[in-house]
């Protein structure tokens, strides 16, 4: 069941989805070479509870760690620990929060020092693919459209969607209906409609979409060893007919 949301309840999630972002600004500036993801987790915790939130992965299905740093071949879940960030790799940061019962949810992915021109587009298509989708997050468009308009851009750059990972709805549970998968035909699906609040968040690989899970129940990565990419943001569907990204700083 899709449970729609009140302009009070959104208000909500977007000062916990408000959290997430600044919380994601400070940890940007703190990575590069030496760094590791143990500190950032440590630094990610930090910044929640400071910003009046409070962690929403740590212990989720128990998960171990405030912050999921995924490096390189590394999709999703990656677990903090006392792995040093190098030059030229990159990190995805997905974080959440909860405020007041709710929750917000965001990922980035950003490169560690300088990194290759290769990695720059993987960044650049993914966070385009993901306003792709999001321009779709609208009042009367079929859920599959969000899907299809993320799947045609990355792959129309010879990139290849995750498939065994999607996007989801969010408020008082952080995982709720409906699934939102990255690729799919357009005119399927639920209709969109005002008090949806969607995570929608594209997983890009540079070479093929297959992933496995290593042995900590966790940490998906690409199965041919090529690089991945996360962006995901928290959309709220509007009346208005613009949707509102709730993960966002001032």
């Amino acid at each position: 069941m899709i449970v729609l949301k009140t302009p009070e309840e959104i208000d909500l999630i977007a000062r916990a989805s408000k959290i997430v972002a600044e919380s994601q600004y400070v940890l940007t500036r703190e990575v590069k070479p030496g760094v590791t993801t143990l500190s950032l987790d440590k630094l990610a915790e930090e910044c929640i509870r400071d910003y009046g939130g409070v962690p929403a992965f740590k212990g989720y299905r128990q998960y171990p760690k405030t912050l999921c740093a995924s490096i390189n071949d590394q999709v999703v879940h990656g677990i903090p620990s006392a792995r040093v960030l190098q030059e030229g790799d990159i990190i995805g940061l997905d974080l959440g929060a909860i405020v007041g019962g709710f929750y917000g949810d965001g990922a980035i992915t950003v490169g560690v020092g300088s990194i290759s021109l290769e990695l720059e587009n993987l960044l650049t298509v993914t966070k385009q693919g993901l306003q792709k989708g999001i321009e779709k997050a609208v009042i009367g468009n079929r859920l599959s459209d969000i899907s299809h308009a993320i799947q045609k851009h990355i792959e129309a750059h010879g990139y290849s969607v995750v498939r065994d990972f999607v996007g989801h709805g969010i408020g008082r549970q952080l995982h709720e209906e409906p699934q939102v998968p990255n690729y799919g035909r357009p005119g399927h699906g639920p209709r969109l409609r005002e008090g949806m609040v969607l995570a929608i968040e594209p997983m890009v690989n540079i070479k093929g979409a297959a992933v496995r899970v290593l042995d900590d129940g966790w940490t998906a990565v690409t199965c041919d060893g090529s690089f991945s990419a996360h962006y995901e943001h928290t959309v709220a569907i509007q009346s208005n007919g613009s949707p509102r990204v709730l993960t966002v700083r001032k």
